[in-house]
């Protein structure tokens, strides 16, 4: 069936997403899945037994996201990485696959039941020694990292988001980037109907990037809302 586009502006005047809205998210990302290089053996099996075998397959960082992660890691050539979230491991092996041999990947797990699963799919990307693995709180664990990092990803519990940020950003190397997942919570967070916990953290980590003068972000409206943040001064 055709997706009929009505209503678009004239030639002359500019197009905006909500001109389209007969184009609905899940086919444009499917679209753009099907033209983006296709990703790992390891990550596609990794994906496969992610969603057969958990409650939360659509959790993992996907294509889109984790051919992303993997541009933005050879265009900045990190040497040192921290993962804050790792869930089954499909972004700690997506960033793992394209960093440089000296390079390090910190990534800290809430969930233990998650260790096995992550290590069996490091192991068998070949990043065990890359990647160190810490299973526990990451509000406790990051003032007691030593590192400073040149990429920061996280994509942990929504309702922390404003304090991961403050913890981090000492820790970010000038010129460094953090990238946050799930901003925009399917779309809650501009919505004055919606004012659950998760949504009233993910406003205030907007607004306190938005506000904040040591800094450049962007906000790319990439399945639920990525923020890219560049620390300038």
């Amino acid at each position: 069936m055709a997706h009929v586009v009505k209503g678009l502006p004239k030639s002359d005047e500019p197009l905006y997403a909500s001109d389209f809205d007969n184009v609905t998210l899940p086919q444009a990302e499917t679209y753009a899945e099907n033209h983006t290089t296709d990703i790992s053996d390891v990550l596609r099996e990794l994906s496969r037994e992610t969603h057969l075998k958990t409650p939360h397959g659509r959790m993992l960082s996907g294509v889109l996201q984790g051919r992303l992660l993997q541009l933005l890691c050879k265009l900045k050539n990190p040497q040192s990485v921290l993962e804050i979230g790792t869930f089954t491991g499909y972004s700690a092996i997506a960033i793992g696959e394209v960093l440089a041999p000296t390079a390090t990947l910190t990534c800290i797990e809430i969930n233990p039941e998650y260790e096995d699963f992550i290590r069996k799919y490091t192991n068998k990307a070949g990043l065990s020694k890359t990647i160190e693995l810490i299973i526990g709180n990451a509000l406790q664990i990051i003032p007691t990292l030593k590192s400073t990092f040149d990429l920061i990803f996280l994509d942990a519990d929504k309702v922390h988001y404003p304090e991961y940020y403050d913890l981090v950003m000492p820790k970010l190397t000038q010129g460094g980037l953090l990238v946050a997942d799930n901003v925009l919570w399917s779309g809650q967070v501009w919505d004055a109907a919606y004012n659950n916990k998760e949504v009233t953290a993910l406003r205030q980590f907007n607004d306190k990037i938005q506000n904040d003068s040591r800094v450049t972000n962007l906000l790319l409206p990439l399945r639920d809302g990525l923020m890219i943040v560049e620390k300038t001064g």
